[in-house]
């Protein structure tokens, strides 16, 4: 394949758009425009940690996981999306003279009226998060689910979602897609989710056919060489940080497209992983 003069991503010519109601439409447009072209979509959420255990006993543990997922994400409210979308090389999009990312703000959580796990919080706020501007410009949250089913990002097979570690994730995307609380079943929420996202990869998951590679996602990345740009813990930085990651752990460790098949569809901790345990 011809390659692209390319530029290499700097702090200084990377911008992150910021999505807030006032210009979800527009950036949507956007995405939906270059989508075809940039058909991988690295992608990390914020949301205010984990606050419950699930009633019950559980013979398996993945179900365990699941229904600590499931309580958790119904009782909480998605606080901030990341998306980096890039082509097969790993390049990102340039509009005007910038690499892009988008970062989408809700909304929905309010610390005043919601539950939330404290060391979460104040690690959010750290890393610079404005709460009151997500309470008085966020996104509403199902009008984004709305708006995000005809995006051309979700429901599409030519679309392939990367990720770190992304149960939780997940369940919140599917919960704003569906306008509805998580399915009761673990197979059930599989289901759905291979609907929307047909082609999801979790190198959490990955990285257990490779030795000597274990902890986060930025140590993953510091072990492949992969610098991170932007700050932690904003979902945008986060999305990047797994692109770069994602791109540079197949090509060092996976041969292509055939290698990644047996991956694809299965989230680290749940499901066909957790049976396997």
């Amino acid at each position: 394949a011809a390659h692209m003069s390319y530029i290499p991503l700097r702090d200084d010519n990377l911008h992150t758009r910021e999505v807030w109601e006032g210009n979800l439409d527009e950036e949507l447009a956007i995405i939906r425009g270059i989508i075809e072209d940039y058909p991988y979509v690295a992608m990390d959420t914020e949301f205010p940690g984990v606050v419950a255990r699930p009633v019950g006993n559980y013979k398996l543990q993945s179900e365990f996981q699941y229904q600590s997922l499931r309580c958790n994400v119904d009782m909480l409210k998605l606080i901030q999306l990341g998306l980096t979308l890039t082509d097969g090389e790993g390049n990102l999009p340039m509009i005007g003279n910038h690499y892009c990312m988008w970062q989408f703000n809700f909304r929905e959580f309010s610390l005043k009226e919601d539950m939330y796990a404290q060391d979460s919080i104040a690690l959010l706020k750290q890393s610079g998060i404005d709460f009151k501007a997500h309470e008085e410009r966020g996104i509403d949250v199902h009008r984004f689910g709305e708006l995000l089913m005809v995006s051309g990002v979700v429901l599409s097979s030519k679309v392939k979602w990367v990720t770190f570690h992304s149960g939780y994730d997940f369940g919140y995307l599917v919960k704003l897609l569906t306008c509805r609380p998580l399915p009761a079943t673990e197979a059930e929420f599989f289901h759905i989710l291979g609907l929307y996202f047909p082609n999801v990869y979790d190198m959490k998951y990955m990285m257990k056919f490779k030795d000597g590679y274990h902890g986060g996602l930025s140590k993953l990345a510091e072990q492949l060489d992969v610098v991170r740009i932007g700050p932690q813990h904003q979902a945008g930085s986060d999305s990047l940080l797994t692109a770069c990651t994602f791109f540079k752990l197949t090509q060092t460790h996976f041969s292509g497209e055939r290698d990644l098949q047996k991956f694809r569809g299965v989230l680290y901790g749940l499901g066909a992983d957790a049976d396997e345990a």
